[in-house]
């Protein structure tokens, strides 16, 4: 499997994961050497195997990333309708989730297209209190380099499935 290759199914499949679940799990590593792992719902992925977060809350996500730069971020589509429609058919509809790794940069600012992408997705929930507590005043990212993925796979209700979308 090649990141480059099939980079759009790729991609594809994250942004479905974080979609149904509004966030994606990035894994770091402690300083002690015990895993980590932070739900981030501001991670997108550009057109070339990179992609950026907005580091705003977590601390310990940050730490550990300035003391190791891998990371894996992860995410699955835990829609109600795709795995009921899964289960029902017997075989996985599209592709239930994906690992990608890579290392992550220094924070720098954001830039103003990068900071209107953050604004549109959170935009629908901006009425809520605690929407505006939580997801406001973001300023700073982390740009991601992937360098490779492993799909999230349930043999045997995909065998081949990550094949056939090649």
């Amino acid at each position: 499997m090649n990141i480059k290759d099939d980079w759009k199914k790729v991609k594809s499949v994250l942004e479905q994961g974080q979609a149904s679940t509004v966030y994606c799990s990035i894994a770091t590593v402690n300083p002690d050497g015990t895993p980590h792992i932070t739900p981030v719902g501001t991670v997108f992925l550009r057109d070339d195997q990179s992609g950026y977060f907005f580091d705003h809350y977590a601390e310990a996500l940050g730490k550990n990333i300035d003391q190791n730069p891998n990371v894996c971020i992860m995410a699955v589509n835990a829609g109600r309708f795709f795995w009921l429609r899964s289960l029902l058919k017997g075989r996985f509809v599209a592709p239930p989730g994906v690992r990608l790794y890579g290392k992550v940069g220094r924070m720098r600012e954001a830039t103003p297209e990068e900071i209107e992408k953050i604004e549109k997705r959170v935009k629908p929930s901006q009425w809520m209190k605690g929407a505006r507590l939580l997801w406001s005043d973001f300023t700073h990212v982390r740009d991601i380099e992937f360098t490779h993925y492993k799909p999230i796979t349930y043999p045997v209700m995909m065998d081949g499935m990550w094949q056939e979308l090649a």
